[in-house]
C-alpha cells in the first residue's frame, strides 16, 4: 500500500477520521536518525497492507505542529503514531522507530 504524504491540516484530518488502523510517520528530512527510522517505516509498509501517511516535519510544519497539538502528544522528530478509530493508540520516536515495534503494535506479530 502506498504510503500518502499529508501536506494540509485537512488532509491529517482526513486521514485520522478514516476507520480502523493507520500510521502516521514524522519525519525529518534532513536528520540521518529520522533517515533510518524512514528506512524502518518503509520496510514494514512495503510488506504490510496498513494504511500509512508521512509528514515531512520541515516542509509541512503547520502539519506537524497540528498533530501535536491535537493529540497532546510532544512534537518529536522521528516520530510514529498508530491511530486508530481517531484516536492513538501507540506512539515512539528517534531509534525506538524499528519495523518489529511497528509489528507488535499493530498487533502483526
Amino acid at each position: 500500500m502506498a504510503v500518502k504524504q499529508l501536506q494540509s491540516i485537512e488532509e491529517l484530518h482526513e486521514f485520522v477520521k478514516q476507520p480502523g488502523k493507520h500510521l502516521l510517520f514524522k519525519h525529518s528530512t534532513t536528520c540521518p536518525i529520522s533517515a533510518k527510522a524512514h528506512e524502518e517505516f518503509q520496510s514494514f509498509v512495503s510488506e504490510n497492507d496498513t494504511s500509512a501517511a508521512i509528514v515531512h516535519v520541515i516542509e509541512d510544519r503547520p502539519v506537524s505542529n497540528r498533530i501535536a497539538e491535537d493529540f497532546g502528544i510532544k512534537h518529536e522528530s522521528p516520530q510514529i503514531f498508530l491511530v486508530e478509530d481517531g484516536e492513538v493508540r501507540w506512539n515512539t520516536s528517534h531509534w525506538k522507530i524499528k519495523k518489529d515495534a511497528i509489528k507488535e503494535a499493530l498487533g502483526n506479530e
